[in-house]
């Protein structure tokens, strides 16, 4: 049965440079491609912390140099992200629809993530992007005006704010696109905005890829939100003697394992939080968290963690 799906990638999805991303989607489309053989309407959600930093920090390296280029806020270094990642996207997809005898058309859609300018994440900046540094080098950065944070054993990374999502402004033309055939690439990060009566101004911050997924899920009335990540079903007591593999959760018990500190605040708990979200927005939605390659299996039930209400 024909299912609308958002189908939000990890960073594993995309490789941490441009040549691997180049690589990482031709494997990535090969998994897109067999949902949309099977007759699903599928719109793309994709992270963009380790471009977007690279961006970010390229731009100021460019400003601070002789040649003196100018500021480029982070609302535009989000844009660009998204515009190079959906490009790689794109193609990879559209090449392997065509390997496979089919010419559905792929788009994507620069897309702004409304936030609230009241959001209290600006007073406390949580958000990982760009690479990962050591302990010593992650001291220097701070010197230098950065916040820095551990992110979940793997290392320092810069973070920024990360507001929630209120809404998608895209949202209609992601819609559109779908119900005439086609595959859409949208909140790829989300461009943060605050609305200004008609004016919508850009902030320094990122969205959650999870959140922002979630949020398009519930507008544009998807059956399935999936989020992809480097593990094929979520875990309580992770890495501990009493690991436990999880098949299903529902709300109160994905709430009461979040307040166990079950889940690692740079890692699983924004996509058990961004499931939650959509689990909780409507009876009937699912939310699955799984591998890539896995993606078919879980919504055949084979596999993966389902969150539902």
């Amino acid at each position: 049965m024909k299912k609308r799906i958002v189908l939000a990638l990890g960073g594993n999805a995309l490789g941490n440079n441009l040549v691997e991303q180049m690589e990482a989607v031709k494997t990535t489309a090969k998994s897109i491609v067999g949902l949309l053989k099977a007759g699903n309407e599928v719109v793309i959600a994709h992270g963009n912390g380790p471009q977007v930093g690279m961006i970010n920090m390229a731009m100021e390296a460019a400003h601070k140099s002789e040649v003196h280029t100018p500021f480029i806020p982070m609302s535009v270094c989000v844009a660009m992200s998204q515009g190079y990642i959906g490009y790689d996207l794109q193609n990879a997809l559209r090449e392997e629809l065509l390997n496979q005898g089919s010419d559905i058309a792929v788009a994507s859609v620069i897309t702004q993530t409304e936030v609230s300018p009241d959001d209290p994440a600006f007073q406390k900046p949580s958000k990982p992007i760009g690479s990962f540094y050591s302990e010593e080098e992650a001291k220097e950065m701070t010197a230098r005006g950065y916040d820095m944070m551990e992110d979940a054993g793997r290392g320092w990374r810069r973070v920024v704010a990360s507001p929630k999502p209120i809404d998608i402004v895209e949202k209609d033309v992601v819609r559109t696109l779908l119900e005439a055939g086609k595959v859409v690439i949208a909140a790829g990060g989300g461009i943060p905005v605050i609305s200004q009566g008609n004016h919508l101004k850009g902030v320094s911050a990122v969205v959650d890829k999870d959140l922002a997924s979630a949020k398009l899920a519930e507008i544009i009335d998807a059956d399935y939100l999936i989020i992809l990540t480097a593990v094929e079903k979520v875990a309580v007591n992770f890495r501990k003697p009493d690991e436990r593999w999880l098949d299903t959760i529902n709300l109160d018990d994905a709430k009461r394992y979040c307040e166990e500190g079950q889940f690692a605040p740079g890692s699983m708990l924004p996509k058990v939080e961004a499931a939650m979200q959509f689990a909780a927005s409507r009876p009937g939605r699912k939310a699955l968290i799984t591998l890539l390659e896995k993606a078919e299996e879980g919504i055949a039930g084979k596999t993966g963690t389902v969150i539902q209400a």
